[in-house]
C-alpha cells in the first residue's frame, strides 16, 4: 500500500468534507482504496478500468481464495497520489458494477481503529428500500464516514439493519442524538452504539430472567401467599418459602415466572415494599457462582475505596515484638494524630506475624509518624515504617527493582561454574580450568546478513586460522633462566592451552609455535 506525506493545509478532503481517511487533522493520506461488495465474476481486469477513469492507477487486486481461486467479494486499488484516490472514492462509490454497487472505503493498514469499534453505529428497522448509498447520504452530515453497510441476504435483498462508521466518536454520538427514533420512509428506526455479539449476548443474559429471588419474609408466610402476590404480575409456574428439616420457614423463598418480562416487573413493583411490617428484598434469582462473583466484585470495590480514602495516610509498620497487640500499636502511633484504624497482622494461630497497619485521618499526620518512628527502637527492635501500598504498586515495584539488578547479556548459569574471559577467549598466563573444555567457537554460516569476521592481514574468503597451541607459562615459572631452574622452584607440568585466532593476530612471527 503507497502511502504519500502531504501537509495538513493541502490535505484532500474526503467525500463528506472530512480530511481524507482519517479526518482532517491527518497528515498522512492513503493512496490505497478498499472495495467491497464484488460481484463474485468481477475481476481485476474490469477494477483496472473502472478505476482508472479517474486517475493514474498503480496496481489492482481482486483478493482470492488461495485454494479454488474464488473471489472473496473484495479487492484493492492503488492510486498514484491521493487526490486521484479521493476523487475516485467521491464519484464511484456504490456504482454498479456487474449489476452490483460496489462498497468502496479507504484502506487503513492498522486495523486498530476499525476493530475497537469506535464510531460504529448500529441502525435496525430500515425500510427495505434503503440501500448503501440512501444510508450514507442519510448520516453523512454528521461527519466524515469510514464505512458505511446495509446487511443483505443473499439475494441481496435488505435484512433491515446496517452499520455505518465514522473516524470520530463525537460524530458517531451526534448521528445517534439526531437520528434515534426518527422516521426514515415513514418508519421509525433505532439508532445506537455497535454492540459485538459477545457484549450483546452478555447484555441479554443479565437483563433476561425468569426466576425471582426473596428475601425478608415473615415465617408466617406460605407458599400461596407468596404466590398470590407475585401473581398479579403474569402467569407464575413456581413459588416456594425455603424451609429447614423441621418446616420452619428460612425467611426467604423463590417465584418463576413463565415471561421474563412479567419478572422484571415483579422486581420492579415488589422490591423494597413492606408485607407483615417487613421490607422484602426482590430481585433476580442468582446462581452460586453469579453470587460469588458479585460479592468478590463488591468485596475489591470496597477495598479500593477504602485504599483511595487512605492514600497516603496509611502507614505499614514491622518488625514488631510478638508482645505488642492492636492497643499497644495505637498507643505508640496516637500522639501524631487521630488513628481511624490500627491491626497488628496476626497467623491462623493468632500469633503475631510482626506487621501492621496504622491508618491516619489526614496525609500530614501520617508524615509526622512516619518520621518520628522509622528506626525507633521499641522492645528491643528498630521498627520499620512507610507508607502502605496497594497490592499490585507493590508487586509492580518489586518488579522493576528486579529487573534494574538483573545482569544484562547473562546466559543462564548451567553445570559447573567456569572462570569468564574477556572478549577473545582467555589470555596468554590465565587460569583455566582443564575440567572443562575451552568455549566452543561456532562459525557464522553464510546466508542473509552474513559478515565475516576479519582479523588483521587476513583477505576476505580466506580459510579460518586453525587452533594453536602455546606452552602455559606457569606463575613458578616466571623469571627462570634459560640454563635452568630457579633454586627452589618446584618444576611445573607444561600442559598445551587452546589459543584463539584473535591471540595469535597479537603474536610475533618469532614466537615459537607448536601445533
Amino acid at each position: 500500500m503507497a502511502q504519500v506525506q502531504v501537509p495538513p493545509q493541502n490535505a484532500m478532503p474526503g467525500p463528506n468534507g472530512g480530511g481524507g481517511a482519517g479526518g482532517a487533522g491527518n497528515q498522512f493520506v492513503t493512496t490505497s482504496l478498499y472495495v467491497g461488495d464484488l460481484d463474485p465474476n468481477v475481476t481485476d481486469a474490469q477494477l483496472y478500468d473502472l478505476f482508472n477513469q479517474l486517475g493514474q492507477v498503480v496496481s489492482v487486486r481482486v483478493c482470492r481464495d488461495l485454494t479454488s481461486r474464488r473471489s472473496l467479494g473484495y479487492g484493492y486499488v492503488n492510486f498514484s497520489n491521493p487526490q486521484d484516490a479521493a476523487r475516485a472514492l467521491d464519484v464511484l462509490n456504490f456504482t454498479p458494477l456487474n449489476n452490483r454497487p460496489i462498497r468502496i472505503m479507504y484502506s487503513h493498514r492498522d486495523p486498530s481503529i476499525r476493530k475497537s469499534g469506535q464510531g460504529n453505529i448500529f441502525i435496525k428497522n430500515l425500510d427495505r428500500a434503503i440501500d448503501h448509498k440512501a444510508l450514507h447520504d442519510t448520516f453523512s452530515t454528521f461527519g466524515n464516514i469510514l464505512s458505511c453497510k446495509v446487511a443483505t441476504d443473499s439475494s441481496g435483498q435488505s435484512k433491515g439493519y446496517g452499520f455505518v462508521q465514522f473516524d470520530n466518536e463525537e460524530s458517531a454520538q451526534k448521528a445517534i442524538e439526531k437520528l434515534n427514533g426518527m422516521l426514515l420512509n415513514d418508519k421509525q428506526v433505532y439508532v445506537g452504539p455497535f454492540l459485538r455479539k459477545q457484549e450483546r449476548e452478555s447484555a441479554a443474559d443479565k437483563a433476561k430472567f425468569n426466576n425471582v429471588f426473596v428475601k425478608n419474609l415473615s415465617e408466617s408466610t406460605t407458599d400461596d401467599e407468596l404466590k398470590n402476590t407475585f401473581g398479579e404480575f403474569g402467569t407464575i409456574t413456581s413459588a416456594v418459602v425455603m424451609r429447614d428439616g423441621d418446616g420452619k420457614s428460612k425467611c426467604f423463598g423463590f417465584v418463576n415466572f413463565e415471561n421474563a418480562d412479567d419478572a422484571a416487573r415483579a422486581v420492579e413493583a415488589l422490591n423494597g415494599k413492606n408485607f407483615d411490617d417487613k421490607e422484602w428484598y426482590v430481585g433476580k434469582a442468582q446462581k452460586k457462582s453469579e453470587r460469588e462473583n458479585e460479592l468478590k466484585q463488591r468485596f475489591e470495590q470496597s477495598m479500593k475505596e477504602a485504599a483511595d480514602k487512605y492514600q497516603g495516610a496509611n502507614l505499614y509498620v514491622k518488625n514488631l515484638d510478638d508482645s505488642i497487640g492492636d492497643e499497644k500499636l495505637k498507643e505508640l502511633f496516637s500522639p501524631f494524630g487521630t488513628i481511624t484504624s490500627c491491626k497488628v497482622m496476626r497467623d491462623p494461630n493468632g500469633l503475631s506475624r510482626g506487621s501492621g497497619f496504622v491508618a491516619f485521618s489526614t496525609p500530614e499526620e501520617a508524615s509526622r509518624a512516619l518520621l518520628e518512628m522509622n528506626g525507633k527502637m521499641v522492645v528491643s527492635k528498630p521498627l520499620y515504617v512507610t507508607l502502605a501500598q496497594r497490592k499490585e504498586d507493590r508487586r509492580a515495584r518489586l518488579q522493576a527493582q528486579f529487573a534494574q539488578m538483573r545482569p544484562v547479556g547473562m546466559p543462564p548459569s548451567v553445570g559447573p561454574r567456569v572462570p569468564m574471559y574477556p572478549p577473545g577467549g582467555p589470555g596468554i598466563g590465565q587460569q583455566l580450568f582443564y575440567s572443562q573444555g575451552p568455549p566452543a567457537i561456532i562459525p557464522s554460516q553464510p546466508g542473509f546478513g552474513y559478515q565475516q569476521q576479519l582479523m588483521p592481514g587476513m583477505r576476505p574468503g580466506a580459510a579460518p586460522v586453525p587452533n594453536f597451541f602455546v606452552p602455559m607459562v606457569q606463575q613458578g615459572q616466571q623469571g627462570q633462566r634459560p640454563g635452568g631452574r630457579r633454586p627452589g622452584a618446584v618444576q611445573q607440568s607444561q600442559q598445551p592451552v587452546p589459543m584463539m585466532p584473535q591471540q595469535l593476530a597479537s603474536l610475533s612471527l618469532n614466537d615459537n609455535l607448536v601445533s
